[in-house]
């Protein structure tokens, strides 16, 4: 057994981030390049090092997906709840790969301590829980699930415009301690309403469409131009949405140009009587600005369903210790409050761990970087089950010159069959299919390739 590969001293500065994916999901892209390679069987790859793989899984993630791993061999130690960084610092050098959700914090301090890792798997659409560029510095890729709780998330969009425009929540209340209460002032029918989204990806684009059928006015802001579905028209500015909108709901990634991007200000912009729907992420309100707001009935209500900080497992307090502001968030009227939701259906978590379970899978046993957020996507063709001689070379190496040659000049003794390289920032990655090594020329081909100049990470799949 080889000792645990280690974060090397002199690692590249910076990683960059996709933010906005393709349009194809991961499950097309690698069910379209499956099916070409379906008339010849795949050889299933394992690590040369031959050591058991071990996965950690945790934040009661999909059984599915955990069936998923044990059926390929993996031994997978599956958690109900979120570990904190001393509890993950304390285990982690163990495991390698890791399923989490979103409470689970991945830090540099807990990558400096995986020993072992090599991958992480985020069964949720956020990265922003993962250090990720720490991690690739260390080469390990982080994939995730941007697209398969959109329909989820825009179908409880659609239920708190409703719930909102009519006080569900208030009469509902009422009636639970015996208050009979039927009004019709202050609530409205959402058809010929205008709903503003600002972030126009897969989720804001499904709602656009839902809403319509609602007979709903759809405008959205977003930092790109994109072609809008149905009737939807584009906005130039956020400000001109917030003005014209009676409905605002929140769609866009955690960045430090998003944190607090809807404060005192933007409040004041938009239309009085309206309501502010956060479904996207907990930073992104000026919750008490928004309290203020709604204290002084500019806004007729809103729904909330992430927070800046939330609880760490179910049953724990949502008070203000959590929150300095919570029991006066909780006290206003019309508001909707969910615990982080949005994505909390059967067929979103479903449909979350067979996505991110196939990622991690296709990494693990054949290199794939398909889908990866802060890693160059890299994928070859599979090794058939006829190439029983066959070795691929995954090589994680900083994005400098003369690596490839330094590479290419170990691999000359042998015939290089197929090699695809990529680089995303200050990493690259390098995927080789070697034919005719040896059982002895395996461990002195890693070890050669480890000490290049360049070398983060190498690993061999036979």
């Amino acid at each position: 057994m080889t000792p645990p590969l280690a974060i090397p001293s002199k690692s590249p500065r910076v990683v960059a981030a996709s933010l906005s994916p393709s349009s194809q999901t991961l499950h097309d892209r690698l069910r379209k390049r499956d099916s070409l390679s379906a008339i010849r069987q795949p050889k299933v790859l394992h690590p040369v090092d031959n050591e058991d793989l071990k996965l950690l899984i945790l934040e009661n993630i999909s059984q599915d997906a955990v069936r998923a791993f044990q059926a390929q061999g993996f031994h997978v130690d599956h958690h109900k709840k979120a570990l904190s960084e001393d509890e993950l610092v304390d285990i982690i050098s163990q495991y390698h790969a890791i399923g989490i959700r979103s409470k689970t914090k991945i830090t540099e301090r807990v990558i400096k301590a995986a020993a072992k890792l090599l991958v992480i798997g985020c069964f949720c659409i956020g990265t922003n829980q993962v250090d990720l560029i720490t991690a690739g510095k260390a080469g390990i890729p982080v994939f995730n699930s941007p697209f398969s709780n959109s329909r989820s998330v825009a179908e409880l969009v659609v239920s708190e415009m409703i719930a909102l425009s009519r006080q569900l929540v208030e009469r509902s209340h009422e009636m639970r301690q015996g208050i009979w209460n039927k009004q019709s002032k202050g609530c409205w029918e959402v058809r010929g309403k205008t709903l503003g989204i600002v972030g126009y990806g897969h989720i804001g684009s499904q709602l656009s469409v839902l809403a319509e059928a609602f007979g709903m006015r759809v405008i959205f802001y977003d930092v790109i131009n994109i072609m809008p579905l149905g009737s939807a028209r584009q906005v130039d500015t956020l400000p001109t949405l917030l003005a014209e909108a009676d409905f605002v709901t929140l769609h866009v990634p955690e960045l430090p140009e998003t944190i607090n991007m809807i404060g005192s200000q933007e409040l004041a912009q938009m239309k009085v009587g309206s309501y502010l729907i956060n479904n996207a992420r907990g930073r992104v309100v000026d919750i008490p600005a928004l309290i203020k707001a709604l204290q002084s009935n500019h806004l007729a209500g809103a729904a909330i369903d992430v927070y800046p900080q939330e609880p760490g497992s179910n049953g724990a307090p949502f008070d203000d210790q959590v929150n300095a502001w919570s029991t006066t968030l909780r006290s206003l009227p019309n508001v909707i409050l969910t615990p982080h939701i949005g994505g909390s259906t059967e067929e979103a978590q479903r449909m979350i761990g067979e996505e991110v379970a196939l990622a991690l899978s296709r990494y693990l046993n054949y290199g794939s970087t398909l889908g990866a957020v802060n890693f160059p996507e890299v994928d070859l063709r599979a090794i058939t089950a006829e190439q029983g001689n066959h070795v691929r070379v995954c090589h994680v190496h900083s994005n400098q010159p003369g690596v490839l040659k330094q590479v290419n000049e170990v691999l000359s003794p042998y015939n290089v069959e197929k090699q695809y390289s990529d680089s995303k920032g200050d990493v690259a990655y390098l995927l080789a299919d070697i034919a005719d090594v040896s059982p002895q020329d395996v461990n002195k081909l890693r070890e050669m390739i480890r000490q290049t100049s360049a070398n983060i990470l190498t690993r061999l799949l036979a």
